[in-house]
């Protein structure tokens, strides 16, 4: 594993590595869910990590959790989520830093109220390969309730659909993939816009599995939409998508910063939460466990879907490249 100055990976991560990934992870890897950012503008930092995240960072983090492995991404702009003010300065920096190397893309933040022909000039200009919107710019109450198109308005969508863009939706509501809400709108998004590529995150947000399970179904048949892993450490919510959708359509995403974190997701109840390195939890009876990298989690959680689903190799070789590379034109 990388032992270079910004490396966060402690003795146990390396330990995992061996034990849990080596002779899982794939050589070549392609990120479809990252981030990148400038210190002053986030509201995170690394343990033993680089303030600021150009790729060079970038790639050097990555060996805390692909060692040896050669990685390109998808590059999502990172910023405090509740400062517009921040968002042009993490769209200069993602455009900046992803020209370092063809075989990477990026996206532009877009914020609800944006004018689509002036996000059409941006998205050109920086040469950007699509969209990210977020619920926080949302103007309903509570914003983790929210509508999707009071994230992503559809004359935006339609942007993407005259551009041939992809769009990264994180979406949210209580019950995510489940809600019928949000079946609606990715329904429509994705049969009336058929040239814009919808990828949802984290598993289609299945951080709760029985949501995938229960709203995946409805779902078929929509040859745009596509999804990736990033940062969901629940084995169920990869494998209801690869049962229910196919592997196609599942990317591996890291989430960076959060894979970078040390603890996991967790399903409880009809929901979920997150332990985290400082949560009171690591201490059970006679034991003292030592929290790893999300990231490692992650993978881990990926590796038992693909032998639940029985993948072959060369089917978690598109997970982890071949199906990123053919959707973003990765040579």
């Amino acid at each position: 594993m990388n032992t270079k100055q910004n490396s966060c990976a402690r003795e146990v991560d390396r330990e995992f590595f061996e034990r849990e990934l080596a002779s899982f992870l794939p050589e070549r890897i392609f990120d479809a869910h990252t981030h990148l950012w400038r210190a002053d503008i986030v509201l995170w930092s690394l343990e033993n990590g680089a303030a600021n995240v150009g790729y060079t960072e970038y790639e050097n983090l990555m060996q805390d959790i692909h060692p040896g492995r050669s990685t390109k991404a998808l590059f999502i702009p990172g910023f405090n989520p509740n400062i517009k003010e921040h968002i042009q300065d993490a769209n200069e920096w993602n455009a900046q830093h992803c020209a370092a190397d063809p075989d990477c893309r990026s996206l532009f933040f877009v914020k609800p109220e944006d004018d689509p022909e002036w996000v059409r000039q941006e998205v050109r200009r920086l040469r950007l390969h699509g969209l990210k919107c977020y619920h926080t710019f949302a103007s309903v109450k509570p914003t983790w309730q929210a509508e999707i198109p009071d994230y992503l308005p559809e004359p935006l969508v339609k942007i993407a659909d005259d551009e041939g863009w992809v769009i990264t939706l994180h979406m949210v509501k209580s019950r995510a993939v489940a809600d019928p809400g949000n079946l609606h709108w990715i329904r429509h998004y994705c049969k009336t816009y058929p040239n814009m590529k919808l990828i949802l995150a984290h598993s289609a947000r299945g951080f709760q599995p029985a949501h995938n399970l229960e709203g995946l179904p409805q779902l078929k048949g929509l040859d745009n939409l596509f999804f990736d892993t990033s940062a969901n450490c629940e084995p169920i919510a990869h494998q209801a998508i690869i049962r229910i959708i196919g592997h196609k359509k599942l990317m591996y995403g890291t989430d960076l910063p959060v894979s970078h974190m040390r603890g996991r997701s967790l399903s409880a109840a009809d929901s979920f939460v997150w332990l985290y390195g400082d949560s009171p939890v690591w201490g059970e009876k006679h034991l003292a466990i030592e929290p790893i990298l999300i990231g490692l989690e992650h993978l881990r959680s990926l590796k038992w879907a693909c032998w639940s689903e029985h993948l072959s190799d060369s089917a978690i070789e598109d997970i982890f490249w071949n199906n990123a590379a053919e959707l973003f034109g990765i040579g």
